[in-house]
């Protein structure tokens, strides 16, 4: 039997397909009718094919707005696919230690001119990432906790009060970080308790939903690994600052520099089709000081745990270690520069992860280096030249946002609906015209909200508390210059007592900065001790509430 969309999600997919009037609609149109889900999944839309703003983003609304969608009934196994992915990126970084073996390190090879020149741009990107990072300060080494799960700790069990009272896992080479452990809170609770540490062999292979034709693959790591792992990347973090890198605003400075470059062209916006996994081991003790490899090479899970056996990793660092993410922006930011470097003198270079922003004129030498330094660019969504940019999630076409919203699952709830309706609204931006084409199924979104929910309107600021709209329509009441907006908001949280975790690791917990905050107490007026902690994804149900805002 053909499997079709929820009625209200088909009538408001519907609408939005016969709004838009595209030829691209169409098609979407009669592949929903038809239930060719795949086929769906698998449509693409190629800036370069238009030549203004408002074709260009009807077809991305219409496309874009389910192909994402991890509820959509395609026939693809996902698992599979990111485990193949995982095997892919293994054998892809395997090549890349052998060819980055013979090009970096002396020996009896012979190099050609060309691997010369190729070795300087590495040479001169250890240069960079020396002048970045500088000497290892051990003694800011203070580990930290991750709101993910570890080796031992699964599913919603992953609080740091869940944490302190497992058993912790480590890995045999972190036992060099031992020494300031035992130290912690954490370890004192383990002592009271008689718990005692766990040797694993590295992290475990699992998946999370990515959208409906793969999940992305991930490692869990052990969890002293992955609480000094954080520290370190908060130190890379740090150091990033000196290259001019702020990644706490990383995306929003993408996202400006994108709609600056798709009017004049002058940068392009580069992105890696798995990048973390594909950085490779020899690629990192080459431009790594010594001091901060042989520590980070010590955290790091030398296997993965995948279908039942352990695998000698090619890479250095997957996605799940604490320090990834830091890692891979200061390489790209040292490679990417020093490649521009052999043409452009003080090339601007920005680095978000694997967004990469570059100078135009660079933009071939870089994608030939990166290949060799074992990268590989996703073509769909790298720009180098025409009207069209795109980094961080901020899409543009002649300086105007052309982006769509996604629907990450089908909506159920008026939250759903709410946060549907609203990324129509964001989506229209400034454009009358292109609201007027949302409108039906904007207005579809909020017959599927309850009548006293509807009412619940206000600015955009307020996220999807509120169902955006023209101020006229917004409900709040005024106190002297402050107003309280009406707003669906979160009322009742999955807690887990404190009762059930032992006093040391409840003291342990208020050391690392627990006993205040939303999670607890202050919250909700009542005792600390006879509160709770909150686990991710907690929210159990919606209410009317008012909220303020000057």
């Amino acid at each position: 039997m053909m499997k079709t969309l929820p009625a209200d999600l088909a009538g408001i997919v519907n609408a939005l397909c016969i709004d838009v009037a595209t030829p691209r609609a169409l098609s979407i149109f009669i592949l929903i009718k038809y239930g060719e889900w795949d086929e769906l999944s698998n449509l693409r839309v190629h800036p370069e094919h238009y030549d203004d703003a408002h074709s260009l983003w009807c077809d991305t609304t219409v496309t874009e707005l389910l192909r994402k969608c991890e509820d959509l009934p395609t026939s693809f196994s996902k698992r599979e696919a990111a485990e193949e992915t995982f095997l892919l990126a293994e054998k892809q970084c395997f090549s890349s230690n052998l060819r980055l073996e013979r090009l970096l390190y002396p020996g009896d090879f012979t190099h050609s001119a060309s691997d010369l020149v190729t070795r300087s741009v590495f040479e001169r990107a250890r240069v960079i990432v020396s002048d970045t990072l500088g000497p290892f300060p051990a003694s800011e080494l203070d580990g930290r906790f991750g709101p993910g799960a570890t080796f031992g700790d699964k599913g919603g069990r992953s609080t740091i009060p869940d944490k302190m009272s497992s058993r912790p896992t480590l890995t045999p080479s972190s036992w060099t970080s031992l020494s300031s452990w035992k130290s912690t809170a954490w370890a004192r609770a383990c002592a009271v308790d008689g718990r005692l540490l766990e040797t694993v062999r590295g992290n475990r292979f699992t998946t999370v939903p990515k959208d409906c034709t793969k999940d992305r693959g991930i490692a869990v790591e052990p969890s002293i690994n992955v609480f000094y792992q954080l520290a370190i990347g908060k130190l890379i973090r740090s150091r990033l600052h000196r290259l001019g890198i702020r990644l706490t605003e990383g995306q929003d400075i993408h996202k400006r520099l994108a709609c600056e470059a798709s009017t004049e062209g002058h940068l392009a916006t580069l992105d890696l089709s798995n990048a973390s996994d594909t950085i490779c081991r020899n690629l990192v003790e080459f431009l790594l000081p010594p001091s901060w490899f042989s520590v980070m090479d010590d955290l790091r899970s030398h296997f993965t745990l995948f279908k039942g056996h352990n695998i000698l990793l090619e890479k250095f660092s997957s996605m799940g270690n604490g320090f990834t993410f830091e890692l891979e922006t200061l390489i790209f930011q040292s490679l990417v520069t020093a490649c521009c470097e052999l043409t452009v003198d003080n090339p601007f270079v920005s680095s978000f992860g694997d967004d990469l922003i570059l100078p135009t004129s660079c933009s071939k030498d870089v994608i030939a280096f990166l290949k060799v330094a074992g990268f590989t660019i996703n073509p769909r969504k790298s720009f180098v030249s025409g009207r069209f940019r795109e980094s961080c999630g901020g899409d543009f076409f002649d300086g105007d946002p052309v982006r769509g919203h996604y629907l990450k699952g089908y909506p159920s709830e008026p939250s759903d609906f709410i946060a549907l309706a609203n990324g129509f609204k964001r989506s229209s931006g400034i454009f009358p015209e292109r609201f007027r084409t949302v409108y039906r199924a904007w207005r579809k979104c909020l017959d599927c909200i309850p009548v006293e929910i509807r009412s619940c309107r206000g600015p955009e600021i307020l996220g999807d508390l509120v169902i955006h709209d023209v101020e006229q329509r917004w409900s709040y009441r005024q106190r002297n210059s402050i107003r309280y907006f009406k707003v669906w908001r979160p009322s009742r949280f999955r807690k887990v007592p404190w009762r059930h975790f032992s006093s040391d690791v409840t003291l342990a917990s208020a050391l690392y900065g627990l006993g205040s905050g939303d999670s607890f107490s202050l919250r909700f007026r009542t005792p600390w001790r006879s509160c709770g902690v909150s686990p991710r994804d907690s929210v159990l149900g919606y209410k009317v509430g008012w909220v303020s805002y000057s």
